[in-house]
C-alpha cells in the first residue's frame, strides 16, 4: 500500500476543495497518483450531479462585478440548494471567481466553457456538487457594456445588479450605484415604457379596463382611461420613471441628469430564486 503524506493530501484539497478524507481516499484509491486522484473526485461529482440534477437549487449567491475602467458589467447568480451552503465563504469565492470569467464572456454557454485552472467552467461546477455533495448551478447570467457601468449587491447576496449610464461623467460613480440599488430594491420590470412586453401592455389595459366596469364606468371611457393608469403602471414598474427611493419627489432618470447630460442605458437584476 503508497503511504500517503499530510502534504499530498493538502494539495489534493487544496487544487480540488475537497474535504481532506475525501482527499486522502482518493489519493489512495489512486495509489499515489495525483492526476488519477483529481479524475476519482470529478466522477464523484459527476455522480452527485446525476443524482441530484432534478433537485430544486434555490439559495446561493449572486455576485456582480465591473472591470477596471467601467465599461462592462457582469452579474450572475451561483445557486445550490441550502442556505447553509449559499453563505460559506468558499462557496461565495467560487461565485467571484466565476464572476470575474464572465466579465470576459458574451453568454453563458461561454462562461461555461471557459477555462478554470485546467478544466471547464461547466467541469469545476460538476467537481464542486461533488465536493459540496449538493447541486450547483450558474442560474443567471447577466451582461451589459456601456459608457460607464456600475453595480450593488444586496446584503447577503442575495440580489445583484449593474447598470449603464450613456457617459463617464464626474459623478457617474455614485449615481450608477443609487441606480443599482434602486434595480435590486424595486424590481423594476424595463428600463422605460418601451421595454415592456406589449403582451404585458395588452394584459395591463384589459385589467384596467375591467376594473372600470366593475366601477360603472361607460364603455366609451375606458380606453382613455386605462391609458392613464397604464402610465401609473409604468411610472411603478420601469426604472427610468420609479421615483427615486432616495427622494421620491424626482424620478430615477431626472437623478440621473442631475449630473449632466447622461442617462441609463441598460440595466440588469440577478437574484436569488
Amino acid at each position: 500500500m503508497v503511504k500517503i503524506t499530510a502534504a499530498e493530501v493538502n494539495k489534493l484539497r487544496k487544487t480540488t476543495g475537497a474535504g481532506m478524507m475525501d482527499c486522502k481516499n482518493a489519493l489512495v484509491e489512486a495509489e499515489g497518483d495525483f492526476d488519477k486522484a483529481i479524475e476519482i473526485l470529478r466522477k464523484k461529482g459527476q455522480k452527485v450531479a446525476a443524482k441530484r440534477a432534478d433537485r430544486e437549487s434555490t439559495e446561493g449567491a449572486a455576485i456582480a462585478l465591473v472591470n477596471n475602467d467601467n465599461t462592462a458589467g457582469a452579474a450572475i447568480v451561483l445557486s445550490c440548494e441550502t442556505d447553509f451552503v449559499g453563505k460559506n465563504e468558499n462557496f461565495v469565492n467560487l461565485a467571484k471567481q466565476l464572476a470575474e470569467k464572465a466579465l470576459n464572456s458574451a453568454t453563458k454557454e461561454e462562461l461555461l466553457n471557459a477555462d478554470f485552472g485546467g478544466i471547464t467552467v461547466a467541469e469545476k461546477l460538476i467537481e464542486q456538487t461533488g465536493v459540496i455533495g449538493e447541486k450547483i448551478e450558474i442560474s443567471n447570467f447577466e451582461k451589459i457594456n456601456a459608457p460607464f457601468v456600475g453595480s450593488y449587491i444586496h446584503a447577503g447576496n442575495k440580489i445583484a445588479t449593474i447598470v449603464g449610464l450613456s457617459a463617464n461623467v464626474e459623478g457617474a460613480p455614485e449615481v450608477a450605484k443609487d441606480v443599482a440599488m434602486q434595480a435590486a430594491a424595486m424590481n423594476p420590470i424595463a428600463l422605460d415604457e418601451n421595454g415592456v412586453d406589449q403582451a404585458i401592455v395588452e394584459k395591463e389595459i384589459e385589467i384596467a379596463k375591467d376594473q372600470l366596469r366593475q366601477e360603472g364606468k361607460p364603455e366609451a371611457m375606458l380606453d382613455n382611461i386605462a391609458k392613464g393608469k397604464l402610465k401609473r403602471f409604468f411610472k411603478d414598474n420601469t426604472l427610468v420613471n420609479q421615483a427615486f427611493i432616495k427622494d421620491s419627489k424626482i424620478s430615477v432618470a431626472d437623478y440621473v441628469k442631475s449630473i449632466g447630460d447622461v442617462k441609463v442605458v441598460d440595466f440588469k437584476r440577478a437574484a436569488l430564486g
